[in-house]
């Protein structure tokens, strides 16, 4: 049985959407624990695939990297990242793969930039950075070009456009690193892998037949896309959040911030998206004023996304889907609740990471309404028939 096996190709796309889901709660919990700078270079941690171990590398590390002394509690967390980050992209390549096989230039497109994305990366570990970003473009031109020209049902174009965002995501991985933990690219790095496990997911239950025999949930779809869009900006707004270290901006106060309901804040530092190179984000630069602003517009963003995915859930139950409303109603509760505890207990590492983890599970839900919503036949007949 071959990858062009359409049992292959669909177990592939779920692999994928559930690594994938594995991959962004491990950079959680790399990000929370703040080791996503105890391996200063990229793709090697110090100088080394794996992290040093004995007491005379650890020693050549220091030496290596004065500025950076080797924490061993943390390096392991920052290397497995890269590990489970690299074997997603390998199984994301072999779905992209499997989706375009039956057109020829859509498959070498797909070869040809998954090599680009290799020879990219060596160039980078060459110190050739200005050819690697080039290279590396190529990379995610390649299958995106193959996706808008593939001709077939959506789950198999997003199967192939998935390739493109893991080569993203691998540039942010490594821009994370080498700027020093900018909030933009922390946050855009977030949202690569959300956005990752978001079409692996999305087309794993296409391909699995999530969907109806006709237009009788037609009428849900818009406001199940506006629910995605809202999530997903929230999910943003706590990754800046997170990446400015305004979590705990407020203290251990909720509803209240600094035991006031409207303390010092400033707004206009606080979204400041640039501020150069060379600056070490590494515990945060900003003012508690504009930590406090970040924190308050992450509360409010909140209140919004859980009044209208509760009006959704509502909704979705009425008109005859009432396991994916109850599923959408109860992560929901789920999510407020673990972000009123991060806030209370002071940012456990467990508690913060499930936060990230349930988010990314209040997405599937949404994202499971919306297939249910589409007709059935589009992708799982197409594959049922062999994708000719």
């Amino acid at each position: 049985m071959t990858v062009r096996s359409p049992r292959v190709l669909r177990g592939l796309a779920l692999l994928a959407a559930v690594f994938a889901f594995g991959v962004v709660m491990f950079g959680a919990f790399v990000r929370l624990s703040n080791a996503g700078l105890s391996c200063p270079d990229w793709p090697t941690c110090y100088g080394r695939a794996t992290w040093p171990e004995q007491q005379h590398e650890i020693a050549q590390a220091n030496q290596a990297f004065p500025d950076r002394p080797y924490e061993t509690h943390k390096a392991w967390r920052e290397q497995v990242h890269r590990f489970l980050a690299g074997t997603l992209g390998t199984l994301v390549f072999a779905l992209a793969l499997g989706a375009s096989w039956r057109r020829p230039w859509a498959r070498y497109a797909v070869i040809v930039g998954a090599v680009c994305a290799a020879v990219g990366v060596g160039m980078y570990m060459k110190g050739e950075h200005h050819w690697s970003l080039l290279v590396s473009l190529v990379a995610m031109a390649l299958p995106i070009i193959a996706a808008l020209g593939l001709g077939r049902p959506g789950a198999w174009r997003i199967s192939v456009l998935a390739l493109a965002v893991v080569v993203f995501q691998a540039m942010l991985g490594m821009w994370t690193v080498t700027l020093l933990l900018k909030p933009i690219v922390v946050m855009g790095h977030l949202m690569g892998g959300i956005t990752t496990f978001a079409l692996l997911a999305y087309a794993a239950l296409r391909f699995a037949g999530v969907g109806a025999n006709d237009d009788r949930y037609a009428g849900l779809r818009k406001a199940v896309v506006v629910g995605i869009v809202l999530l997903l900006a929230q999910i943003a707004l706590g990754g800046w959040t997170s990446s400015n270290y305004a979590a705990l901006a407020c203290g251990t106060d909720f509803p209240k911030c600094l035991g006031q309901w409207m303390p010092a804040t400033d707004f206009r530092e606080g979204f400041v998206l640039w501020r150069g190179i060379g600056v070490n984000y590494e515990g945060g630069v900003l003012d508690m004023a504009a930590r406090s602003a970040i924190q308050i517009t992450h509360r409010l963003g909140a209140l919004v996304v859980f009044c209208y995915l509760a009006w959704l859930a509502h909704r979705v139950s009425r008109q005859g889907l009432r396991s994916l409303g109850l599923a959408m109603a109860a992560v929901l509760v789920a999510q407020v609740l673990l972000g009123v505890s991060n806030v209370h207990f002071g940012l456990p590492l467990p508690v913060a990471t499930a936060h990230n983890g349930v988010a990314a599970l209040l997405l599937f839900t949404l994202l499971a309404t919306l297939a249910r919503t589409q007709k059935r036949h589009e992708d799982a007949m197409f594959l049922s028939h062999g994708y000719r």
